[in-house]
C-alpha cells in the first residue's frame, strides 16, 4: 500500500471527482457511509451518545454526513460546530442543510469556551473539526477544545486524521488524542511514528473507491509491505531439491553468557528455510549448541569465551554476525577483519552494530547491500540523535543511501530503508515482541533467507515481514505478556503457510 504526501491525497481526490466521475459531495457521502459502518462494527451499542465536533472544512462536512446516516440508523447524536475561522466548504454547507432538515440531531455551535459541552462518561467524542490539510498548529478556541476533550475519560475517535496532526512532517503543537483512528484509502506517514502513537490510537485503513489508476500512476518513496507482492518472488520448491540447494548459512554468534543469541539466531535462520547452518562461537559455546541444537554444524573459534578469529568463509552463501557476540577487544579486531574479508551477503545486528558505533571508520568497509538490523537505541549510537521521528527517518534514508546498504529499523512498524532511499513499512507483530531474543529470531531469518539466494531486498521485506507474522501467530496462543522468542521460532512455518494460502 502506497503512502502519500496530503497533497498527493487532495490530488488523488480531485482525480476521482473529475475522471470517475463523482460529485464531491457524493465522494463525501461514500467516505460517511464508510465510517458509520465502521463505527457500528466497533460500537454496536446505540444507546451510547455520540458527541461529533465538527469544524467547517471538508473533514467537518464528513463529520455532519456520519451523524446524519448514524442518526439514521437509531443512535443518538449530538453535533458541535467549532468555530475555526475559517468560511464554511461548500460540501459541509451542503451537509448542515441535510442535518438541519431532519430535526432530530441536536447542533450546538461552540464560539467560546463557556459553550464546551459537558458529554457523559458514556458518550463516544468523534473528532472531525480539521483534517490532513492543516499546516499550523491549533491555537485559540479549537486548540483550548481539544485540550478539554483530550482531558475526559471517554473514549474518543477521529476521522481520517486526527486534528492537529501533521500528516507529513513533525506535530509541534496541540492534537486531538484518539484511541481509535479510521483514515480513508491510504494511510498517513505519521501514522507509522512512535511520537504520534498516543494521537492515532489504534488506527486502519478502509477503501472509499479513489481511483486505482491514479494511485498505481503516482512514485512514491513510502509504502506498507504487503502479501502478494512477497508472494510474487517466494521460491517455490521442487521435488528433486535437496539441503545443498537452500543454501549454507554462517552464524558468527554468542560468547560467555549469551550462548542463547547463538541458538535463537541459527534456529531461525534454518526455520526459514536454509539448507545448512553453521554457528562459529567460542569454544566454550561448543558443548550448548551442540546439545540444544543438533541440526546445526557448529564451528570452533579458539578464544574460550569470544568470537576472535574470522572462519573459512568459502563455503557459505550468506553470513550472519553480532547476536550475543559481546564487545571485547578481540571481538572488535574480529570484526573488523570479518569486514574486510566477506563479500558474500551479510547480516549485521546486535554487538556488530555497536562494535561499529565505536569504530565509525568501519562504516566505509561494508559491501554493497549489507543489511543493518538496529534497534531505535543501536541506530542512535551509530549514525546519531534526532530531535523527533520524521528526523530520524530522514537520517535511516540518508544512511542506507550514503552506505549503500539495507537498514532495518525495528520498531512497532518495522521499516526497511533502501540505497534508493525507499522506505517499506512493516505492518504485521505485535508488542508482546518486545522481548529478549527476538532480535537474534530475525537476524537468523534474514541470514537464511539470504543463503537461500533471496536478493537483499527480497530477504529483508519477506523477513520482517514473516517475523511479525510469526509473532502474531504465537500470540493467539499465548498472551503477549507471556510471549518468547522461542515461539516465534516454532510459528515461522505457520506464518510461511499463512502467506502462502493468503489472497490478493
Amino acid at each position: 500500500m502506497k503512502i502519500f504526501p496530503a497533497p498527493k491525497i487532495r490530488e488523488l481526490d480531485a482525480f476521482t471527482i473529475q475522471n470517475e466521475p463523482v460529485a464531491s459531495i457524493d465522494l463525501m457521502e461514500r467516505a460517511a457511509l464508510t465510517f458509520a459502518k465502521w463505527m457500528q462494527e466497533k460500537y454496536p451499542d446505540e444507546n451510547c451518545p455520540l458527541y461529533f465536533f465538527c469544524g467547517s472544512g471538508n473533514n467537518g462536512g464528513d463529520g455532519l454526513a456520519v451523524a446524519r446516516i448514524l442518526q439514521q440508523r437509531f443512535y443518538n447524536c449530538s453535533v458541535f460546530l467549532v468555530s475555526t475561522g475559517g468560511e464554511m466548504s461548500a460540501d459541509c454547507q451542503t451537509n448542515l442543510q441535510c442535518l438541519e432538515k431532519m430535526r432530530s440531531v441536536p447542533i450546538q455551535k461552540i464560539e467560546t469556551e463557556n459553550d464546551f459541552p459537558v458529554p457523559p462518561e458514556n458518550a463516544i467524542l468523534i473528532d472531525a473539526i480539521f483534517g490532513s490539510g492543516l499546516n499550523r498548529p491549533l491555537e485559540g478556541l479549537p486548540a483550548r477544545l481539544i485540550e478539554r476533550l483530550n482531558s475526559l475519560p471517554n473514549e474518543r475517535v477521529a476521522i481520517d486524521i486526527p486534528s492537529g496532526l501533521f500528516a507529513d512532517r513533525h506535530t509541534t503543537g496541540l492534537a486531538f488524542k484518539a484511541q481509535r483512528t479510521l483514515t480513508f484509502e491510504l494511510p498517513k506517514l505519521a501514522f507509522f511514528l512512535a511520537e504520534n502513537q498516543d494521537e492515532t490510537g489504534d488506527w486502519e485503513v478502509c477503501c472509499i473507491g479513489l481511483d486505482k489508476k491514479f494511485i498505481e500512476s503516482q512514485t512514491t518513496d513510502f509504502q506498507t509491505i504487503e502479501p502478494d507482492f512477497l508472494k510474487s518472488f517466494l521460491k517455490k520448491r521442487k521435488k528433486f531439491d535437496h539441503k545443498g540447494t537452500y543454501g549454507h548459512a554462517l552464524m558468527i554468534a554468542g560468547s560467555y553468557g549469551k550462548v542463547g543469541a547463538a541458538v535463537l539466531a541459527a534456529k531461525a535462520c534454518l526455520r526459514s528455510g536454509c539448507g545448512l547452518v553453521t554457528v562459529h562461537a567460542p569454544r566454550s559455546a561448543y558443548e550448548i549448541l551442540q546439545i540444544s541444537f543438533p541440526e546445526a554444524m557448529v564451528s570452533v573459534d579458539s578464544h574460550q569465551f569470544v568470537f576472535c578469529e574470522v572462519p573459512n568463509l568459502n563455503k557459505y552463501q550468506a553470513v550472519g554476525a553480532g547476536c550475543g557476540l559481546g564487545n571485547s577487544h578481540m571481538t572488535e579486531e574480529a570484526l573488523a577483519e570479518l569486514l574486510e574479508q566477506c563479500k558474500l551477503p551479510l547480516v549485521l545486528d546486535a554487538d556488530a552494530l555497536n562494535l561499529l558505533s565505536k569504530n565509525q571508520h568501519l562504516l566505509q568497509k561494508l559491501s554493497p547491500d549489507t543489511i543493518l538490523t538496529p534497534h531505535p537505541k543501536e541506530f542512535e549510537r551509530l549514525f546519531g540523535k534526532t530531535e523527533n521521528d520524521f528526523e530520524r527517518l530522514e537520517l535511516l534514508r540518508q544512511k542506507a543511501a550514503e552506505l549503500n546498504c539495507f537498514i532495518a529499523l525495528k520498531g512497532a512498524y518495522t521499516c526497511v530503508a533502501t540505497p534508493e532511499g525507499k522506505c517499506f513499512f512493516n505492518t504485521t507483530g505485535n508488542p508482546g515482541m518486545g522481548t529478549g531474543g527476538t532480535g537474534d529470531v530475525l537476524t537468523g531469518m534474514l541470514t537464511g533467507l539470504l543463503a537461500q539466494g533471496y536478493t537483499a531486498l527480497q530477504a529483508c521485506l519477506l523477513g520482517v515481514y514473516l517475523h511479525g507474522l510469526a509473532g502474531d501467530i504465537a500470540a493467539q496462543n499465548t498472551e503477549q505478556e507471556a510471549l518468547l522468542a522461542s515461539d516465534l521460532i516454532a510459528c515461522i512455518g505457520k506464518a510461511f503457510a499463512q502467506l502462502h494460502e493468503s489472497k490478493a
